[in-house]
């Protein structure tokens, strides 16, 4: 048996795939401690297969603690130790406005404040010490520090990247100087590439997070072995597992945690359905995050910001944005109806909840519409208060002057755009025409605005799973293993080798980050071997599909190689039980498992082989 068990902002998802059949559970997120809710949803699992803890031989886990945290700023106590002159790079960040046309927006604040930056008595180059640290200088640090009476340090010295002796050193003292219990993160082992404030940043969110990601997984893990489970393994931001002690170390390879469970039950149904162009939203209660499955593989990225934060790390390329079912819709001061970022979460929910919310939620509208049976009781056992609903609603309306079913379908349709104008941002502003791909509709929302969402963008076809509204825990059971390496090279001319790229790579999935000689930005290149002919031929077609030009007599650089290291995931096959629906021809609503769906007028479709409802619009 393999288990998948995935955290979200309201409900906690766990799959159990057993004997070829899936068991789905869910359970409200308990944002105390996530763990409650983990075990609560993998119990409810494990009763429907009638199953036992031990025959689980496979559990794997992806949770928000550590984005919740990165969103809210909050951290472990830590100290940043940087090169003398340096100690400031997160603050000073790239001098970039936050918003270029509001002088009043400001990036968040760096997580270490200023009193709590230690200066290293050091200065290395690409080519080696300008001046060596010493025994001395990096015991002088580790006092400095050790004064900070720090929970977590952060140590990001100038070209560890290629020379990490430095660091190293600062490591061995702050072991002297400070208790076992104290977190510290090295940047050289944390990203190991150059652009010293992202990895600056970068490193400073790992040191300040993974003191409180590393209590989570003690809990959880506690918790699992009490229950006879097996140890479970954690999804970092790039799509692959990692086992507990690598996560709890670097917390920052798992702030997209979450979301990547999403992401790697798209690859897997890409393949299983033989659509390997796909456009995913997954639509949970209190984000929808959006990604691209192209020619069967989901996009990674080399790093993107997170919380206004950088992060120089591979991850899957996601697109969130805060429009879930527990968006809470209100009036602006202009008197415009607005739905989100703020959600009602888990506690209290949605005011359908019955949970003592008030304001009205993207649910709360969809009740009044009649899209959602309030004599039905959601997944998780949550019965919807109608009454509850309309009063929330009414006051809405009451404030913006509409009826109260015009303010709901006000709500609908503001929700479907922000999630249209996520969907855009991974499409046409790339250069992508969203028409040629189906539309992956997945989350416990998600069904619920499909037809709509692809209206918008001129899609033609939509996949509904039968287990939509659990998916990212599938994604979870079946995820593979992974480890990731990247390092800075700076290769072009005569010492661009096939030799010299081969060193630099070693096992595993290879891939460049290329770019012009002048240029201040890479292209990342997959699937060449190490003959510069070849890198500079996939670099040169990724960069004219990307700006629409190419230069034959320009000289191009790798500046980094990333090596991905996989371990494929289990293969996971399951029955397709009957969703209930036959041949379907809108206006419809289909209640699945764990979600709803809405089938407009001029859609149609059935269910696979798979349990899977395909729609096909009218021409």
């Amino acid at each position: 048996m393999l288990l998948g068990v995935d955290v979200g902002g309201t409900f906690t998802d766990a799959v159990l795939v057993a004997g070829g059949r899936l068991y789905t559970a869910k359970a409200p997120t308990t944002p105390a401690d996530q763990s409650v809710a983990v075990l609560a949803a993998v119990r409810a699992a494990l009763q429907q297969a009638g199953a036992e803890p031990a025959g689980v031989r496979g559990f794997a886990h992806g949770m928000t603690v550590a984005t919740n945290a990165l969103l809210e700023g909050r951290g472990a106590r830590t100290v940043l130790v940087a090169t003398e002159g340096f100690t400031d790079v997160v603050e000073l960040g790239r001098q970039a406005r936050a918003d270029l046309y509001r002088l009043c927006a400001a990036h968040p604040a760096p997580l270490v404040p200023p009193q709590r930056r230690v200066a290293a008595p050091e200065r290395m180059s690409p080519d080696g010490p300008l001046r060596a640290l010493g025994p001395e200088g990096a015991a002088q640090v580790a006092r400095a520090v050790a004064a900070c009476e720090p929970e977590a340090v952060a140590v990001c010295l100038l070209h560890s990247y290629r020379h990490p002796e430095h660091e190293l050193a600062v490591a061995d003292a702050l072991r002297e100087h400070l208790d076992d219990a104290v977190h510290v993160s090295l940047s050289h082992e944390v990203v190991g590439t150059f652009r010293e404030y992202e990895r600056a940043a970068t490193t400073e969110v790992d040191a300040a997070l993974s003191p409180l990601l590393a209590a989570y997984l003690r809990r959880l893990l506690e918790r699992a072995a009490e229950e006879g489970l097996p140890e479970p393994a954690i999804m970092q931001s790039s799509g692959g597992l990692a086992d507990a002690g690598t996560a709890a170390a670097h917390a920052a390879f798992a702030v997209l945690s979450g979301p990547a469970g999403g992401a790697a039950a798209a690859a897997l149904l890409a393949d299983r359905y033989g659509e390997p162009d796909l456009l995913c939203f997954d639509m949970g209660g209190t984000s929808c995050d959006v990604c691209v499955v192209e020619g069967g593989a989901v996009r990674e990225t080399a790093g993107r910001e997170v919380g206004g934060r950088p992060l120089a790390l591979p991850m899957v390329d996601i697109h969130t944005v805060g429009a879930g079912g527990g968006s809470i819709a209100w009036r602006d001061p202009g008197g415009a109806l607005r739905v989100g970022p703020r959600s009602a979460g888990a506690e209290p929910g949605p005011a359908c909840y019955g949970r003592g919310g008030t304001e009205p939620t993207v649910t709360d509208a969809h009740l009044v519409l009649g899209r959602l049976d309030a004599a039905t009781p959601l997944a998780g056992g949550v019965a919807l208060d109608a009454r509850a609903a309309h009063d929330a609603v009414a006051g809405l309306a009451g404030d913006l002057g509409l009826t109260v079913g015009a303010c709901a379908a006000g709500i609908v349709r503001v929700a479907d755009a922000e999630m249209v104008r996520a969907l855009r941002v991974m499409t046409v502003e790339r250069g992508v025409d969203p028409r040629r791909f189906a539309l992956l509709a997945f989350g416990g929302a998600g069904p619920l605005h499909a037809a709509a969402i692809a209206e918008e963008l001129g899609m033609s076809r939509i996949l509904v799973p039968r287990a939509s509204g659990v998916l990212s825990a599938l994604g979870l059971a079946a995820a593979d293993r992974r480890r990731d390496r990247a390092h800075t090279v700076l290769l072009h001319g005569d010492a661009l080798t096939a030799p010299a790229l081969s060193a630099g790579a070693g096992p595993g999935a290879v891939a460049y980050d290329v770019r012009y000689r002048g240029q201040s930005h890479e292209l990342t290149v997959r699937g060449t071997g190490p003959e510069p002919a070849a890198v500079r031929e996939a670099f040169e077609a990724a960069h004219e599909e990307r700006y629409g030009y190419r230069d034959p007599t320009g000289d191009i650089e790798v500046v980094t190689i990333r090596v991905s290291e996989v371990e494929p995931g289990p293969l996971v096959e399951f029955a397709a039980p009957s969703t209930g629906a036959g041949w379907l021809e809108g206006p419809a609503v289909v209640a699945l498992p764990e979600a709803t769906l809405v089938v407009p007028e001029g859609w149609s479709g059935e269910a696979d082989a798979t349990g899977t409802i395909v729609l096909e619009r009218a021409a």
